[in-house]
C-alpha cells in the first residue's frame, strides 16, 4: 500500500489470513476489494482517498472491525457488500454508518440462516441510490435517508404464500381455519394457515421519499404479508415491478393508490398467482380449490377475461385492452399536459 496502489483486491481462500497492525492506511487507494477468509485486528483505519469498497464474503471480519474499516473511509461513495454460501453469523450485511457512501448496494443469500436475520440497521445521509436484495428481516432501522433518490429492492420470504391467497373472509376458531361463503355457510380447512416472518415497514418507509423505486416478485409479496402499512410515496415518479407465476399481485391496488404523482409505471412479465386480493390492479378471476360452493361475482365481460389492464388512479395512463399476444413488458407513461 506504500507504493502508491490506485485498485487493491485482496482474496484469501481455505485457512484465512489475518491482518494485525496498528495503522492500516494508504493515501493513494481508491478503490478496495476484500473477499474470502480475511480477519482484521488494526487499532485506526485511514484510506484518505478510498472512493469505493467491496466486502464479497469476507467470513471473519469482525463487527468492531468493520466498524473502524468505515469510520476510516472519509470520502467513501461506493460500498458493496456480498453475503454468501456460508453460516456465519452476519456483520456487514446488517450495519451500514456512513457520512459519505452515496451508492449502496447489499446483496445476501443466506436461506439457512434466518436467526441471524435480526436487525438491519443503516445510515446514510448521503445516500442516493440503495439497491438492497435479502431474505426479509425482523425489524429495519433507517436513519438520515433524505437524500435517497433510487432504490432497488429484491425482497425474500422465509416461508411459502400458496395458503393466503383467499383469506379476506376467513378467520381462525379453536384451531381450526374457517371461510364464510356468500350463502353464510362455513366450511372448516383443518389446519391454520402458518405464519409470515419478518417485517419491512421502516425499511419501506424509510425509501418513501425517492424518486424511482423497482421492485421483484418477491418484494412485491413482502410488502403484502411483512408491512403493516404503505406509506404514501410522495415523490414518486417511475415504478419498475417484475412478475412472475410464483408470487401474487395483492399489494398492487393499495401500492399504487399510494403513489399520486406517479408517472411511469413499467411491469416486466404479465403472469402472476391469480389470489383474490388483486382488486382493481387486474382482470384476472381467482378460482379457489378449497372454495367449490362459494359465489362469486363476475363483472368481467367475455372478451376481457383474457385482458390485463392496470388500474393506477387517474394519473397514469391505462390502456383499455392489452393485445392477445403475451408481451415481457409493459410500460405506461403519464401524458403530461401542454
Amino acid at each position: 500500500m506504500e507504493r502508491g496502489l490506485l485498485e487493491l483486491h485482496l482474496h484469501a481462500r481455505y485457512n484465512g489470513v489475518l491482518l494485525e497492525t496498528k495503522l492500516l492506511t494508504s493515501n493513494t487507494l481508491v478503490k478496495l476489494t476484500l473477499s474470502g477468509e480475511y480477519s482484521l485486528e488494526v487499532e485506526r483505519v485511514f484510506f484518505p482517498a478510498l472512493k469505493s469498497l467491496s466486502l464479497l464474503s469476507v467470513l471473519r471480519l469482525d463487527c468492531n472491525n468493520y466498524g473502524r474499516l468505515l469510520d476510516g473511509c472519509p470520502v467513501l461513495e461506493e460500498l458493496f457488500i456480498r453475503e454468501t454460501d456460508h453460516s456465519d453469523p452476519l456483520c456487514c450485511c446488517e450495519f451500514v454508518e456512513s457520512r459519505s457512501v452515496k451508492r449502496l448496494v447489499i446483496f445476501v443469500n443466506l436461506p439457512d440462516s434466518k436467526e441471524f436475520h435480526d436487525v438491519v440497521h443503516i445510515k446514510a445521509p448521503s445516500l442516493e441510490y440503495l439497491d438492497y436484495s435479502s431474505y426479509v428481516s425482523e425489524n429495519y432501522e433507517l436513519d438520515d435517508l433524505d437524500s435517497i433518490v433510487e432504490a432497488r429492492l429484491s425482497l425474500k420470504l422465509w416461508e411459502s404464500t400458496n395458503d393466503h391467497d383467499y383469506d379476506d373472509d376467513s378467520y381462525y376458531f379453536d384451531g381450526n381455519y374457517y371461510d364464510d361463503d356468500d350463502d353464510g355457510y362455513y366450511f372448516s380447512f383443518g389446519e391454520p394457515k402458518p405464519a409470515i416472518s419478518g417485517d419491512v415497514t421502516n425499511l419501506v418507509t424509510g425509501i418513501s421519499n425517492i424518486t424511482t423505486l423497482h421492485l421483484s416478485p418477491g418484494s412485491l409479496e413482502a410488502f403484502h404479508f411483512c408491512c403493516t402499512s404503505i406509506p404514501v410515496f410522495k415523490n414518486l415518479l417511475n415504478l419498475s415491478i417484475e412478475s412472475n407465476k410464483e408470487n401474487g399481485w395483492q399489494v398492487m391496488p393499495l401500492l399504487l393508490k399510494s403513489c399520486p404523482i406517479l408517472q411511469t409505471l413499467v411491469i416486466k412479465g404479465l403472469v402472476h398467482r391469480v389470489t383474490n386480493r388483486c382488486g382493481d390492479a387486474c382482470a384476472c378471476i381467482p378460482k379457489n380449490p378449497r372454495q367449490k360452493k362459494k359465489k362469486r361475482k363476475i363483472v368481467k365481460k367475455e372478451e376481457e377475461k383474457r385482458k390485463t389492464a392496470l388500474v393506477a388512479g387517474p394519473r397514469v395512463a391505462v390502456s383499455e385492452a392489452l393485445p392477445d399476444v403475451m408481451m415481457d413488458t409493459v410500460t405506461y407513461t403519464k401524458q403530461l399536459p401542454p
